[in-house]
């Protein structure tokens, strides 16, 4: 195999919230691709999953803030200084920050280029998670560079950077790919041409098989409460607002408990939601825990919830990693019909979906699915079946691992073996 390497460059690494970037860096590695790993954040989370202990590649962390790394910044300068494609990459930043004066956007200019001098020169192509700051960064880094560069497009990086700057990106990139339908089609309506689906599908050796049998309670016994699993960070997209409400409306003789994964910036509000709701002994938060924890907690749960709905501003979810994740475990899921989650699951066949944003028929399939445990079997056998048959990795680190090899100028030697498969599930 040629000795060029890839750099990933992401937003912050490692992320307990970000299993599914784990996972394709760890496939791409197995797949023999070289990868250096890029973070314009350092690591805010105390744990890590087992993926990031496995991850070969070392993460080099460009500074933050720019104050804190005055050095850095200048030597980045002064190699920027004695490149011919400076002027291209000063026309283009003018250009961006007529349009977003920002101190956020001068920020970006400044990590790519430390970036730009930093990366050794075996590194032949620069692949960016997120087509907001991290793929400014990897763009003027490139441009800087004479590299060509593509992206992994997700979630809120689609539906909230400017049309104007998602447009110019698309066409700047040489290639990349979404996980979703849903967010292919504005990437598409943008670009037409740029961008491929390559659902992330799950790694199934890494979760253990569902449990054999699952005690069928249905919140009519105090002493066996019926145990509902929520898992995902605490922001305005997961809806757990709408769930606390929806709960809050159950009827008085459904005796239920719910764990809450996932730590965020509106745990103390929620928290505040549950005491005036007057449950907090039935509502735990847990904080964000590490996969093997959550894998438990899927085992013991009796439905899994995932209210998602768009926030203020425009975030909205992709197809969440954490609904495949259950479904591992063959655990009924009950979601919102937003997004990328019905790419996933058919309402009333894998799953059951309720609207966006609205309690009362999200409490209303609570208190149907309590009392159905049946029903809960079906629907978790199904959503099981679902995942294993088509949303494997195999497809998507197939397509990924390709075009990045081509890109890179890496020779397929080391990776005769792999099949041919499609980028998109059906």
């Amino acid at each position: 195999m040629s000795t060029n390497r890839i750099a990933v460059v992401l937003k912050g690494y490692p992320r307990l919230s970000e299993t599914f970037i784990a996972q394709e860096l760890l496939a791409l590695e197995r797949r023999g691709l070289p990868l250096e790993i890029w973070s314009l954040r350092r690591p805010t989370d105390r744990a890590r999953h087992p993926m990031h202990m496995q991850i070969r590649a070392e993460a080099a962390y460009l500074p933050e803030y720019l104050h804190e790394a005055p050095l850095r910044v200048l030597r980045g300068l002064g190699a920027a200084l004695r490149r011919r494609r400076l002027p291209a990459l000063l026309a283009v930043f003018a250009r961006d920050f007529r349009r977003d004066p920002t101190v956020s956007r001068m920020r970006r200019l400044g990590q790519a280029l430390v970036l730009a001098r930093e990366l050794p020169a075996d590194v032949a192509h620069i692949h960016v998670h997120f087509l907001h700051t991290p793929a400014s960064v990897a763009r003027y880094a490139a441009l800087l560079t004479g590299r060509r560069w593509s992206f992994s497009a997700h979630a809120k990086d689609i539906w909230t950077t400017p049309d104007w700057e998602l447009t110019e990106k698309l066409r700047d990139a040489a290639w990349g790919v979404t996980c979703t339908r849903d967010g292919l089609a504005r990437l598409e309506a943008l670009a037409p041409g740029q961008t491929l689906l390559a659902y992330h599908g799950l790694d199934l050796t890494r979760f253990p098989n569902p449990p054999p049998t699952r005690e069928p309670r249905d919140g009519t016994d105090p002493a066996r409460p019926f145990r509902l699993l929520c898992v995902g960070r605490l922001v305005a997209k997961k809806g757990h607002d709408d769930l606390i409400d929806a709960l809050a409306s159950l009827p008085p003789n459904l005796h239920w408990e719910l764990d809450l994964i996932g730590g965020g910036e509106l745990r103390a509000a929620l928290e505040a939601r549950v005491g005036a709701s007057g449950f907090a002994q039935r509502i735990r938060f847990r904080g964000a825990l590490a996969q093997p924890a959550v894998v438990e907690a899927m085992r013991a749960a009796d439905l899994f919830v995932l209210p998602t709905k768009p926030a203020p501003g425009g975030d909205r979810d992709g197809l969440p990693n954490v609904l495949m994740e259950a479904a591992t475990q063959a655990l009924p899921i009950l979601a919102t019909a937003f997004a990328g989650t019905p790419e996933f699951i058919a309402d009333g066949v894998h799953g059951v979906l309720v609207p966006p944003g609205a309690p009362a028929p999200l409490a209303a399939a609570l208190t149907r699915l309590a009392g159905d445990p049946a029903l809960r079997h079906r629907l978790g056998a199904a959503a099981r079946v679902r995942l294993v048959h088509d949303f494997s990795e195999e497809a998507a680190i197939a397509l990924i691992a390709g075009r990045l090899r081509a890109s890179a100028g890496l020779t397929r030697d080391s990776a005769a073996h792999e099949p041919e498969l499609s980028a998109c599930a059906s």
